[in-house]
């Protein structure tokens, strides 16, 4: 299911100062994911739809001091809220976060701040279904990044633990499920190389093509 930004950004807007107290467990998982990218010091990672930032020190750590860090998103009150968590720093706000790991900004994943190739990964957490257009969306994310380069889509539990939860059945059409994410990653330029969905998460990772 696609979304347009004012809907992601009204339904994210009012859930984001508690956001982080509604999933205090979801750390370890965010890491884990972040470590099977293969990021090396130095490396330029996206956090596409960062949220409240949960995944920016895992990053952080990954691609150490001379790497950079990017996190972008809809809702300013989600970025708000990582500036307040001391996880990043928010540009053109003159807010400073505490510690921060990770540079801030308020963008479209359609319309990303970068240049062509400038990227060696990029990780989306709860991202896929919210893109108001998943082909041209992903083909976005794959402009951003170098031939080569990672893309990671997570969840912290899987389809059918999510859909549960919303009292919701998983479907074949779903987007997620591997045919058609499959299908929609290449059309997109990256060539899917991993999929597990299983209650505990989601993880897909895809390279870019040349």
């Amino acid at each position: 299911m696609s979304d347009d930004p004012t809907r992601v950004r009204e339904f994210f807007g009012v859930r984001a100062a508690d956001w982080d107290s509604r999933f205090p467990d979801d750390g370890p998982a965010y890491a884990a994911a972040v470590a099977e990218i293969g990021l090396r010091p130095g490396d330029a990672v996206l956090d596409a739809g960062c949220g409240t930032g949960r995944a920016l020190p895992p990053l952080r750590d990954a691609v150490g001091p001379t790497g950079t860090v990017l996190g972008i998103d809809l809702t300013p009150e989600m970025l708000e809220q990582a500036v307040l968590a001391g996880r990043g720093v928010r540009v053109g706000t003159g807010r400073e976060g505490t510690g921060g790991t990770a540079t801030l900004m308020l963008a479209d994943v359609g319309r990303l701040p970068v240049g062509d190739g400038a990227l060696d990964a990029v990780f989306g957490a709860g991202l896929v279904s919210h893109l108001a257009d998943p082909v041209a969306d992903l083909g976005e994310l794959a402009r951003a990044v170098r031939p080569g380069g990672r893309l990671a889509l997570f969840h912290p539990i899987g389809r059918a633990a999510l859909a549960a939860r919303h009292g919701r059945r998983i479907t074949p059409d779903d987007l997620r499920a591997e045919p058609r994410l499959r299908l929609v990653l290449a059309e997109a330029g990256w060539r899917l190389v991993s999929y597990v969905d299983e209650d505990t998460r989601f993880l897909a990772m895809a390279v870019r093509q040349g």
